[in-house]
């Protein structure tokens, strides 16, 4: 069944879904690496290796949700329902903002909600938080393909 969602990645409809997607994801890694440090700023204090290495993980990190998204929805059509890993690219993008988002602005947020803690600094301009929702996108990614391959549609033949 897998190979039945990866040829409805080829149909207009979601190779259009997945542009659009993989831009809004982009969009949004690259805001929430400017709020934390921009990237001039980090290729002066870090390197510029450390900068490509960012652009690069937000890249593989916008395809991975974009395919989340895209297979979640292959799966809506082929079995009637969604597919739970598709949130683990939506977590690890409020991950990726509560952590390795602009320190300022998750004091904020907590302190409206009633949250108060110190904030430590972030090594590597939060490249190990960055690393942290990889490891989140690849487990979703797997989870959707077991999903998709072995899942079973509950079907009541009993009547």
């Amino acid at each position: 069944m897998f190979h039945q969602a990866l040829q409805l990645q080829k149909t207009p409809k979601y190779m259009t879904q997945g542009l659009i997607l993989f831009v809004l994801f982009m969009v949004i890694y690259t805001v929430v690496d400017g709020l934390n440090m921009s990237y001039e700023a980090m290729a002066i204090e870090y390197s510029e290796l450390l900068v490509v290495i960012n652009v690069s993980i937000n890249v593989f990190m916008s395809l991975g949700s974009t395919a989340l998204m895209n297979l979640s929805t292959a799966m809506v059509v082929l079995k009637g329902k969604e597919g739970k890993a598709s949130n683990f690219g939506i977590i690890s993008v409020l991950f990726g903002i509560l952590t390795y988002g602009c320190t300022s602005c998750v004091i904020a947020f907590f302190a409206s909600i009633g949250i108060a803690f110190s904030v430590v600094v972030l090594p590597f301009a939060g490249l190990p938080y960055k690393l942290i929702s990889v490891i989140l996108i690849i487990i979703g990614l797997i989870w959707m393909y077991r999903e998709i391959e072995h899942g079973v549609c509950k079907v009541n033949l009993s009547k």
